[in-house]
This record gives structure tokens, C-alpha cells and sequence, in this order.
């Protein structure tokens, strides 16, 4: 396992903007889901039914029971009726991959559509793409896929990053934060595309953890544009990436692990990584905040990914969080599920605009700085 932190500056409340008068910039974030949702409070009832697992009654129970103590109410789903996706161990990855080779840049371009509209600019001034996601693995990528969708240059700078799950999330904007402060003029657009049918599947009675993932994930899109420099009446600088560092917690490779199967993606979390992550979480943060001179945490805004509500409830208890702090996080985990590599973004575009709902019109809930922190394999 290993936890990747962004340290930001709210651009509406930095008090040292010529300090970072260099550092990339987001300038604007989309996001999109499914039309298709699922209630999770009949979703168990839902899923022993097209699984055709109406007969293992104590699993049901036991999967009601995860999905009323996840403090999700409900996911957005991309799903597809086909037999082959519906037992546990069908060899299916053929079935998968032609769904989402089809369904991750179509997602992903709802959102970049928003995060260019909101940005303002022509969609020619965009000089790189990063596209990222969990599924569907295919060459031509996803990222050439979505620049024909949204009718990118011939010349823009492609990269496209497969199977980097949660930890996508912030690795992306780290990617994002050097190529723009290494690529004077640059616009990077980042999108996340997350479609988890690869996961979904019917229950196994050996496997437990697969009834976890099927209460937790949900499907979702979110897409970034970041650059330095920002043209003033032009664009609108909504956070700076100030600095992000990745940390390898030792011997946790066994804890969190996800597996490309002919099944499908398969998921194993132990019940230990809550505890590992409360264990690191601090040194973690008091490696990023240390040069600013920052040692409170609630002094700070938070985008932590919600990896699942004990995982938000013991970081917020080990660093005596107030209950505010990881509002944005609860909300989006409530009302979308774990939405891997796109979660943080989704936090963060909801923690902005809950923000500009308050009289101080800022980002960052009133504060200056903020970070987003994320935990995976």
C-alpha cells in the first residue's frame, strides 16, 4: 500500500502568491456519471435476484448488513445484462472489455465537456491529456478514444495510465502539476473514467471480500484542466498544486489487492487497512506540511478519499478531526460510493461549491491551505 498527498492553496485566500506564482494551477473541474443508479438500501435484493442467488440466504443477510453499515445511499452504475457477468468465477474478461472499451471515453468526455465549458477557453489551446482509469484496457487507448470524441489537435500530447486504481487519483494531479510547470503555456487536460463492471459479479462463498466490493464501488467520471500562469479575465484559477509526495508503506503489498482475472477484476482488502492507514497517516502529513510551517490539522481543508466510512471515521478520530473536516468526503461517499481514481475530484468539486455557498465566495472552505490524501495498492 502507499499514500499519495497533494498539498493546495485556495487561489482565492493564498497570501503568498508570488511565492507560487510558478506552481500549476487547476483551472477548472467537471464531473459526470451514469444515468443509470441503484438505491443501496433495495440494492440487495436487486443483486441476489439477477444473480440468480436468491437461495443463499444467509450471504444475502450478511450483504445487507455491509450495505446499511457503508453510509452509502446510492451509486451510479453502468450495467449491461449478460449472463456471463452474473456468477462468480465465469470466465467473462472478453464480455467486460467490449463494454468498457466502449463506456470509458464516453463517460469521460461528459466530464472533460463540463471542466472545458466551465474553463471558458477553445478547446485548440489544450496541449496535453492524461487519461486514467481502472478498466478496459485496450490499445488504441482510451485517451486516443476521447480525443477523437472531443475533437482534441493531432498535436496534443497523449498518456494514457491503466490500472492505478484509488491512488490515480491524486498520482494524477502530481503528473499534471509537472507537466504544466515543465511546458510554459501549457493547458493539461486530466480525466478520470472510472467504470467498475469489471468488479461486478455474483457472490462467492468462499470469497467475502467480493461482497464488499459489490456494496462499495460506483461509477463515475472527473476531469481537471491545469496549467500555470493563468491569463487575467481569461481564466480562473481555482486551487494551486503546491507540492505532492508518495509514500510505499512497508510489508502492506498482501493487504489491499486487486487482480486482472479471465473473470474480471477481482478484489481482496484485508481488515486491517483501516488500522494501517491511522498508523501512517500523521507521518505522512507532517512530512508534506512541515515546510509551510503547518502542524494542525484542522486548520487545513481535506480531501480524503473515502476508501469507506471506517476508513473517514478513524483518520478523523486519530487526528481529533472536527466533524467538518471530511464533510465533502462523507457526502460524496454517501451519495456516489467509492468512486476510485475519480473520488477525490468529485470531493473536491463538491467541497467548492458547498464553499461558494458561504459569503466568503471561496474554494477552500475559508482556508488558505488544503490536501488531498489518498490510500491504495
Amino acid at each position: 500500500m502507499s499514500t499519495t498527498v497533494t498539498v493546495l492553496t485556495d487561489t482565492c485566500r493564498s497570501r503568498r502568491a508570488k511565492r507560487f506564482e510558478g506552481d500549476a494551477k487547476i483551472l477548472a473541474i467537471g464531473t459526470a456519471t451514469p444515468a443509470n443508479w441503484v438505491d443501496q438500501t433495495t440494492y440487495p435484493d436487486f443483486y441476489f435476484r439477477i444473480t440468480n442467488s436468491q437461495h443463499l440466504l444467509e450471504h444475502k443477510e450478511k450483504f445487507r448488513r455491509i450495505c446499511n453499515k457503508s453510509k452509502i445511499k446510492k451509486r451510479h452504475l453502468v450495467l449491461k445484462k449478460n449472463p456471463n457477468l452474473c456468477t462468480y468465477n465465469e470466465a467473462s474478461l472478453n464480455t467486460r472489455q467490449d463494454i468498457l472499451v466502449s463506456e470509458v471515453p464516453k463517460l469521460g468526455k461528459e466530464a472533460a465537456m463540463k471542466a472545458i465549458k466551465e474553463w471558458g477557453r477553445p478547446i485548440s489551446e489544450i496541449t496535453h491529456l492524461v487519461f486514467c482509469t481502472s478498466s478496459g484496457v485496450d490499445m488504441p487507448g482510451a485517451d486516443f478514444q476521447l480525443a477523437k470524441l472531443l475533437g482534441l489537435s493531432s498535436s496534443v500530447k497523449r498518456l494514457m495510465m491503466y490500472q492505478q486504481g484509488c491512488n490515480a487519483g491524486a498520482a494524477m494531479l502530481r503528473l499534471a502539476k509537472d507537466l504544466a510547470e515543465n511546458n510554459k503555456g501549457g493547458r493539461v487536460l486530466v480525466v478520470w473514467s472510472e467504470v467498475m463492471l469489471n468488479v461486478f459479479r455474483g457472490p462467492s462463498l468462499e470469497q467475502e471480500d467480493n461482497l464488499l466490493a459489490q456494496c462499495l464501488f460506483g461509477d463515475g467520471s472527473a476531469a481537471v484542466i491545469v496549467g500555470t500562469e493563468p491569463r487575467p479575465g481569461l481564466e480562473t484559477p481555482l486551487f494551486e498544486l503546491v507540492s505532492a509526495a508518495q509514500t510505499t508503506i512497508p510489508d502492506t503489498d498482501s493487504h489491499l489487492k486487486l487482480h486482472l482475472r479471465e473473470m474480471g477484476l477481482t478484489f481482496h482488502c484485508s481488515k486491517a487497512v483501516p488500522s494501517l492507514i491511522t498508523q501512517n497517516v500523521e507521518d505522512c502529513l507532517v512530512k508534506a506540511f512541515e515546510p509551510f510551517g503547518i502542524s494542525d490539522w484542522n486548520s487545513i481543508f481535506w480531501i480524503l478519499h473515502p476508501g469507506g466510512i471506517a476508513i473517514l471515521d478513524r483518520v478523523e478520530e486519530k487526528l481529533g478531526l472536527e466533524p467538518e473536516k471530511l464533510r465533502a468526503s462523507k457526502d460524496v461517499l454517501s451519495e456516489y460510493g467509492n468512486l476510485t481514481s475519480a473520488c477525490v475530484l468529485f470531493i473536491l468539486d463538491e467541497m467548492r461549491k458547498k464553499s461558494k455557498k458561504d459569503e466568503q465566495m471561496t474554494t477552500g472552505e475559508g482556508l488558505e491551505w488544503g490536501v488531498v490524501f489518498v490510500v491504495c495498492p
